[in-house]
C-alpha cells in the first residue's frame, strides 16, 4: 500500500511537470507568468497540494518523494525565471527599436551665436589702432570725481560740467559712472613716462535724452599720444589714416572747431559718404563721430609732465556712431533692441 502511494505521488509529479512546462512555453506575457506562478508554485498551488500528500507516506518513502518534489519546484522556478527574462528582454528590445535614431539622417543644426555689431566694430577699430602703433589699455567704469573731472581741467565750479549730467552712486558723493573714457588718460600718464601711445575702449554713461543719435549708455574709444614734438599735424594725419582704414575711400571727413576743457585747440570730426546725390545713411548728412584736440598743458602738469618738453593729442570716438555710418543704421537705439533680424544680419 505504501509503495503504491509513493509511486502514485511520483507519477502525479511527473504529469504536473509535463503539464506545467507545456503551459509555461505557451505563455505570451509577464502577466500570464504571474498567474502561472500562483497556479503551480503558490501557497495553495498544485505543487503545494502534492507536498501535503507527503504526510501520508511512511518515513522511509517520504524522503525520496520529498527530494523529487523539491527538484520539480526548482525546475519550475528556474524555467519561470527564464521565461520572465525573455519577456523583459523582448520588451527592452522593442523599446530600444521605438526610440532608435536614424544616424544616417543629417543632425539638427545648432544655431551659433556671434559677436554683437558694437563688439565687432570695437575690435576692428582696436586692430587699426594697434597697426598704427597704439597699445590697448582699459580703465574702470566706476570713476572718482577727480579722474572724471578735476584731473581733466574741469573743477567743481567749471561751467563745462553742465555738459556731463552724470550718474552718481547712491551714498558716494565722489563716485560716479564715468561719462567718457578720458579719465584713462590721467591714469595711464600717472603710471608712465613719455612716450605714451594708447587707446582705451570702454562703456560710458550720461543722462542724455535718448533719441536716434544719443543713448544714456554708449561706447567710446579714447586715444592718447604724448611725446616730444607731437603736433596738430600728427593728430590730423592719425585721424585721416584710421578713418580711411575703417570706412574706405568712399567717405569724406571734415574738422569743425569745438571746445573741451582738457584739449586746446579742440575740434569735432564729421564724416559722410562722398557724393551729394547720395541721400542714404542719415540722408547723406555729416555725422559727428569724435571729438579731439591737443592735450591742454594743465592736464600735462597735473600728471607731472613738463608741457614745455612734451606735447600730445587726445581723441574720443563714439563706437555706435562709427557703426551707424558704416552700416547704414539710422537709429542708435536699434543696437539695443535685441531684434534678432538685425543681430543676425551681422
Amino acid at each position: 500500500m505504501a509503495t503504491a502511494q509513493h509511486d502514485g505521488l511520483l507519477q502525479k509529479a511527473q504529469r504536473l511537470e509535463e503539464q506545467a512546462l507545456r503551459e509555461l512555453k505557451a505563455l505570451s506575457n509577464a502577466q500570464l507568468c504571474e498567474e502561472f506562478r500562483v497556479k503551480y508554485l503558490g501557497r495553495k498551488g498544485q505543487l503545494a497540494q502534492l507536498l501535503d500528500e507527503l504526510k501520508t507516506l511512511p518515513p522511509e518513502r517520504r524522503a525520496e518523494a520529498g527530494r523529487a518534489l523539491n527538484a520539480l519546484k526548482e525546475t519550475l522556478t528556474t524555467e519561470l525565471e527564464r521565461r520572465l527574462d525573455s519577456f523583459a528582454h523582448a520588451e527592452r528590445e522593442a523599446r530600444l527599436r521605438a526610440e532608435a535614431l536614424d544616424i544616417t539622417l543629417p543632425g539638427r543644426r545648432q544655431k551659433l551665436g556671434s559677436l554683437h555689431l558694437i563688439t565687432q566694430v570695437t575690435k576692428e577699430l582696436e586692430d587699426i589702432f594697434v597697426r598704427l602703433g597704439f597699445e590697448v589699455v582699459t580703465g574702470p567704469e566706476v570713476e572718482t570725481d577727480y579722474y572724471n573731472f578735476e584731473a581733466l581741467n574741469i573743477p567743481k565750479d567749471h561751467p563745462a560740467r553742465d555738459d556731463w549730467d552724470s550718474f552718481y552712486l547712491d551714498g558716494f558723493e565722489d563716485l560716479l559712472l564715468r561719462t567718457h573714457t578720458s579719465p584713462a588718460q590721467v591714469r595711464v600718464m600717472q603710471q608712465r613716462r613719455p612716450p605714451v601711445k594708447v587707446v582705451v575702449p570702454g562703456k560710458c554713461f550720461r543722462r542724455d535724452a535718448t533719441d536716434a543719435t544719443h543713448s544714456m549708455v554708449f561706447h567710446q574709444i579714447e586715444m592718447l599720444w604724448v611725446d616730444k614734438g607731437i603736433s596738430f599735424a600728427h593728430l590730423k594725419g592719425t585721424i585721416f589714416a584710421f578713418i580711411e582704414e575703417f570706412y574706405g575711400k568712399g567717405f569724406e571727413a571734415r574738422f569743425v572747431g569745438d571746445y573741451f576743457p582738457f584739449t586746446e585747440p579742440s575740434l569735432q570730426v564729421h564724416v559722410r559718404r562722398k557724393g551729394s546725390e547720395l541721400r542714404t545713411h542719415h540722408g547723406g548728412r555729416w555725422l559727428e563721430i569724435l571729438g579731439a584736440g591737443m592735450v591742454d598743458p594743465a592736464v600735462l602738469q597735473e600728471v607731472d609732465y613738463d608741457p614745455e618738453e612734451y606735447t600730445g593729442f587726445a581723441l574720443g570716438l563714439g563706437v555706435e556712431r562709427m557703426a551707424m555710418l558704416k552700416y547704414g543704421v539710422d537709429d542708435i537705439r536699434t543696437f539695443y533692441q535685441n531684434d534678432m533680424r538685425f543681430l543676425e544680419a551681422f
